[in-house]
């Protein structure tokens, strides 16, 4: 294959090598004549901006830019048949579509000449050539057309939902979209590469005043989750014409897509008058420049397939009572999250939606496996045609865990995540030990008489934590219910029960590189009502935990949330796989609890429950099930609705390693010993710099 003629001048022989082998368009030829006269003007362009070299470089040839001057029709190559753009076309006479054809042509018509004369027929130029036209030109149209059936085909199962306008949104509070790459749970979380500012695309051209589907080349500007502020190529620092697109949608191309698709290339009636001579600018513009992978498209396709199919059985933690499972079939699947129904629900409206990797959703058999309580259901004989026990191999895989020695013992105190009260971290018990390293935890201060609201958390989830956690990281720490002793001190506590700390090493340690930072803009489920997806920000980050801010709505309905959690997505998640996005509530939509006085949070003794969001009608998903109660602390425990909460690994990735660092468990023999002692607790950090709000190591203080 040619090297392109500015890439051979301009790049080094490895680099270029290198460039080479992308292949993007093999079987084009380079076009010498643009090429050549751009060459010498192209250091005065501005360079392009750098971009990680995973991307494909972009070649110049003969049938990349195709565009129309306004003035010229279409024009048929009159070797290849290829139909395109007039003024695009090569040779004065504008009679072929690239050099190539103008060589091969050159070439068989010498051949018809010589065969005629030796025939003693007079020579006639083009009887040979057209001859090879029409198989050419159907070729060329069959291609097209499969091309065309292909990409139909492949945008089928991509169902953009359009809504709230994430880039006005961005734009107007200079905002910062948390990069795809930081959900790997998400479509192309896992293949998004190097995409940046800088890089090139082939886009529905919307600044025209011809009435035929026209197209245009724009670059990246800004990236925030899969959205992308586009600006044409031509306009430069004009921002007029900017405008916001998902990557992953159908209409957005890789460079050349027109080209091979017989797709004519117009420049924006706004900037037409701008360059005489537009190919050459393209040519100058583009060549070197990195353009989207050329099969993007293939692997949003083959991203957006679930495995969970309709009909599926599994089984789910219980809505009403945190402490057991129950079976529920799988009624719909959006964007890999389902929504569950119990099997017993007789009209279908009992339900609840989580993530496919959510750690909330287990095979059938998985509670007897280890323990766990499981309602059975009534009368099992009714199953539905086609109802089937999803694969256990489906579900998220939790690390192997040696149980035996020094282990979590029934009784040991630590802290968690409250799964009734997200926006808290709470003093908590271990209240029994399955097996395969889960536990059942309780909140101290607030349990049900009867344990209903005992959770099950693996001993490697990221929302349990040793005793101090919250004191070194500065984190508010919820004392239990009716607890006097304020501030809260765990070496007091300890010794008042009696009670012991779990040892700090069998807690997770690892902090994965996660991306995220302060500040970043997202969509996130609000996991106390967990139909619903949410306009959010990072607010805070603590190694790997994050608070989660719900846009347009109190503080108080902020929750820690894994920086690995499935229920994370980037901006424009919705848009890609169709669910429903709740936008920011308005001021008038907020229903703020009555009676509440805000106290000082190192005196506040816990926190009460939280009213439940009052979602404006115009905005309730459809057919999204019915919203979760809170939490209720205001009297004597009664039965609730509650909401769950865990956090765990995503996708078939092992949870992380319980890390290295010693720690010591507080027994009662040594909280009466009155000697002060410091356990270490070290977090294992990613390969690059960590945000963290905080140090990165944690103590324990036992104080006499």
């Amino acid at each position: 294959m040619e090297d392109a003629g500015d890439l051979t001048e301009h790049t080094p022989r490895p680099e270029r090598k290198r460039r080479d082998s992308f292949g993007m368009f093999d079987g084009y030829d380079s076009c010498s004549e643009d090429s050549s006269s751009s060459t010498s003007s192209e250091d005065s362009e501005d360079e392009v901006a750098t971009i990680p070299a995973s991307l494909p470089i972009i070649k110049n040839n003969g049938q990349v830019y195709t565009y129309p001057d306004g003035k010229a029709g279409m024009a048929t190559c009159e070797m290849c048949g290829m139909v395109g753009v007039r003024d695009a076309f090569y040779s004065k006479t504008k009679r072929f579509c690239s050099v190539s054809c103008s060589r091969s042509y050159s070439s068989n018509s010498k051949k018809a000449s010589i065969l005629a004369r030796l025939q003693g027929k007079p020579p006639t130029k083009k009887a040979k050539v057209l001859q090879k036209q029409p198989l050419m030109a159907k070729l060329a149209a069959y291609a097209q057309y499969q091309a065309s059936q292909q990409n139909q085909a492949k945008s089928k199962s991509v169902v953009p939902v359009e809504g709230f306008d994430w880039g006005r949104y961005i734009c107007s509070n200079n905002s910062v979209g948390a990069p795809v790459s930081c959900f790997k749970h998400v479509p192309m979380g896992t293949c998004w590469g190097d995409l940046g500012e800088g890089v090139r695309v082939e886009v529905l051209n919307t600044d025209t005043s011809l009435s035929a589907k026209v197209y245009w080349i724009a670059s990246i500007v800004r990236l925030a989750g899969f959205k992308a502020l586009l600006r044409y190529e031509g306009f430069d620092n004009d921002s007029s014409r900017d405008f916001w697109s998902n990557l992953c949608i159908p209409e957005v191309h890789p460079v050349g897509w027109c080209a091979s698709n017989g797709k004519p290339l117009v420049p924006p009636k706004s900037i037409q008058h701008k360059y005489s001579n537009w190919k050459a600018f393209l040519v100058k513009r583009l060549t070197g420049a990195k353009t989207l992978p050329p099969d993007f498209s293939t692997k949003v396709h083959e991203s957006v397939q679930y495995p969970f199919k309709k009909l599926m059985r599994v089984e789910v933690v219980d809505k009403t009572h945190l402490c057991r499972t129950r079976v529920a079939i799988v009624e719909q699947v959006i964007g890999g999250r389902l929504r569950l129904v119990y099997e017993e629900s007789e009209d279908g409206t009992d339900d609840f939606w989580c993530h496919m990797y959510s750690p909330l959703i287990h095979s059938i058999g998985w509670s007897r496996s280890i323990g766990h309580r499981f309602k059975r259901s009534v009368d099992v004989s009714k199953k539905i045609e086609g109802q089937m026990d999803a694969p256990p191999n489906l579900f998220t895989k939790v690390k192997d865990v040696d149980q035996s020695g020094d282990w979590f013992k029934d009784g040991m105190k630590l802290e968690a995540i409250d799964p009734l009260n997200l926006s808290a971290i709470c003093v908590a018990t271990v209240r029994k030990v399955l097996a395969d390293g889960y536990l059942m935890i309780g909140i101290d201060g607030s349990e049900a008489a009867d344990g209903s609201d005992w959770f099950c958390y693996h001993s490697t989830s990221p929302s349990i934590f040793p005793a101090g956690f919250c004191e070194i990281n500065e984190i508010e720490l919820t004392p239990p219910r009716g607890y006097t002793k304020l501030p809260f001190k765990w070496f007091d506590y300890l010794r008042e029960m009696g009670a012991a700390a779990v040892p700090v090493k069998l807690f997770n340690k690892d902090v994965p590189n996660h991306g995220f930072r302060p500040g970043m803009k997202l969509e996130a489920v609000d996991l106390m009502e967990p139909r619903l997806v949410c306009v959010a920000t990072v607010t805070r980050i603590i190694h790997r935990l994050l608070r989660i801010h719900f846009d347009g709505w109190e503080d108080e309905y902020d929750q820690w949330v894994d920086c690995e959690s499935p229920d994370l997505y980037p901006v424009g998640w919705c848009q890609l796989t169709g669910y429903q996005l709740q936008p920011p509530a308005a001021q008038t939509t907020r229903e703020i609890p009555p009676n509440v006085t805000k106290q000082k949070k190192k005196t506040q003794p816990y926190k009460g429950q939280k009213k439940k969001r009052k979602i404006p009608v115009g905005r309730r998903p459809v057919g999204l099930g019915e919203p979760l109660m809170r939490r209720s602390f205001s009297g004597d425990d009664e039965e609730q609705t509650p909401s769950l909460y865990q956090s765990g690994p995503t996708g078939s990735r092992q949870p992380p390693t319980s890390g290295v660092g010693l720690g010591r468990a507080l027994n009662s023999e040594a909280s009466l010993q009155l000697k002060e002692e410091v356990d270490e607790f070290t977090f294992s950090q990613g390969l690059s710099d960590q945000e963290s709000n905080s140090s990165n190591r944690f103590y324990i203080k036992q104080e006499p």
